[in-house]
């Protein structure tokens, strides 16, 4: 039996094949000498959902189907010449107690409709395994093994606060790890990777014998970003759910960068009336993200929270990678949903990369946020709402806001007005 090696290709192209020829698990593992738990964790963990149906069957997959005798379920067909509702292929879709049954067999090996031979009469929801789309998740599952730095934000920040302060010191990695064998969980070459990274305080500029060279042109280090806490929250998962609420208010939500590991801003753009929020941050962090949402909750209240943010809309950033965090309260109350942008497409929310030019008239890219606070960041945007939008009617931001929300809110988040001709959108204005 091969042992330690990854299933390639061709196997799985046999596991597909056999099971449709109704082979068990226990054979096919025979017959590709691997273990019986490796084939079965590979065929559950690769199995593909399907809506397929049977051919010439009506698609009604509601557990009370064989017993319901609904008639006329939708109002504008008045004249369904239908005898009963289970019998139309629309039933699963207007019927209020609609319950989906699903197939019992695939709790049970081989966990997929391959060569199930009720196959062919079966309405139910299936799922097979197939060796193509199981290759594609296993090569993606491969490259982002090695993607990424494997180590938690509150791991990272208490090796931070340990290793800097040493490294500014003039002390090298090197004496500091041998030193102290018992404060590392990583080894000395990963600590060099997180200090090139610009993931701790030190830089390679407080180590006296790196050289100083300019670097080559490679992806920036980041942390891991575990996918699933997408799953359900996707670009055309929002688009769903717009259709469905087409009167829910929409905020954006980015990050605007500074130098290179230095402080960073949140912004949050309400796209029906233009008005933008910014909030500085140390370090971009996911839980820095959740502090701020905190303190806006505390500030706000649940019902102003749950008014002013009902749906949020983001990019695919390390930050933003703990969803559930931003969605629910401490007391896990439920109070908004996040989405995520598709890769690459900053279109998706282009409202808020917009409004970022009047951001970056004031502080231009490249220029550092480490020496503001947040007093600056809330007078750069009272400026920035207070200038006249055209697509606004030549109202300001602040005024649109004030219209939808009140200005008890405004008050509440240190938003002022200022007045037209003293309005300032030059780094001037946070020069000290």
């Amino acid at each position: 039996m091969a042992k330690n090696k990854h299933l390639t290709n061709e196997e799985r192209s046999q596991i597909e094949h056999l099971l449709r020829a109704r082979k068990s698990i226990k054979d096919i593992a025979h017959i590709l000498e691997k273990s019986p738990s490796t084939i079965s964790r590979e065929i559950k963990k690769h199995a593909v959902p399907s809506d397929k149906s049977a051919v010439g069957r009506i698609r009604n997959r509601c557990i009370h189907r064989k017993n319901c005798n609904k008639y006329y379920l939708c109002e504008d067909k008045p004249d369904c010449k239908k005898q009963r509702c289970s019998t139309c292929s629309l039933c699963n879709s207007v019927c209020p107690e609609f319950v989906e049954e699903h197939c019992q067999r695939l709790a049970l090996p081989p966990y997929v409709c391959n060569g199930c031979q009720s196959e062919r009469l079966c309405t139910l929801r299936k799922q097979y395994y197939l060796h193509r789309p199981a290759q594609n998740a296993y090569k993606e599952m491969i490259v982002d093994s090695r993607v990424g730095v494997n180590i938690s934000e509150e791991e990272l920040l208490r090796l931070d606060k340990f290793i800097s302060p040493l490294i500014q010191k003039g002390q090298s990695i090197h004496h500091i790890v041998v030193s102290n064998p018992d404060e590392f969980t990583c080894s000395e070459k990963s600590i060099y990777r997180y200090v090139n990274g610009c993931l701790l305080s030190a830089r390679n500029i407080d180590m006296p014998r790196v050289c100083r060279i300019k670097p080559r042109k490679s992806k920036p280090v980041e942390h891991k970003v575990d996918k699933q806490c997408r799953v359900g929250r996707s670009y055309d998962d929002f688009l769903n759910f717009m259709g469905n609420n087409p009167d829910t208010a929409l905020v954006e939500m980015d990050s605007v960068e500074g130098k290179k590991g230095g402080s960073v801003l949140l912004t949050l753009h309400f796209k029906s009336c233009g008005f933008m929020l910014a909030f500085l941050r140390d370090r971009n962090t996911s839980q820095s993200v959740i502090n701020i949402f905190k303190q806006m909750y505390s500030t706000l209240g649940k019902d102003s929270f749950q008014r002013l943010f009902p749906v949020i809309l983001t990019d695919n950033g390390s930050e933003f990678s703990n969803p559930s965090a931003l969605e629910n309260a401490d007391d896990g109350t439920r109070i908004t949903s996040i989405f995520y942008c598709n890769p690459s497409s900053p279109y998706q929310k282009g409202a808020i990369e917009n409004n970022h030019e009047f951001i970056r008239r004031i502080l231009p890219k490249g220029r550092s946020f480490d020496d503001l606070i947040q007093s600056d960041i809330i007078l750069m945007m009272n400026h920035i709402n207070s200038y006249s939008r055209e697509k606004l009617n030549d109202k300001s931001s602040y005024e649109s806001f004030s219209f939808f929300y009140g200005q008890d809110i405004l008050d509440r988040l240190g938003a002022t007005a200022i007045p037209s001709n003293e309005i300032l959108l030059r780094p001037s204005l946070l020069n000290k």
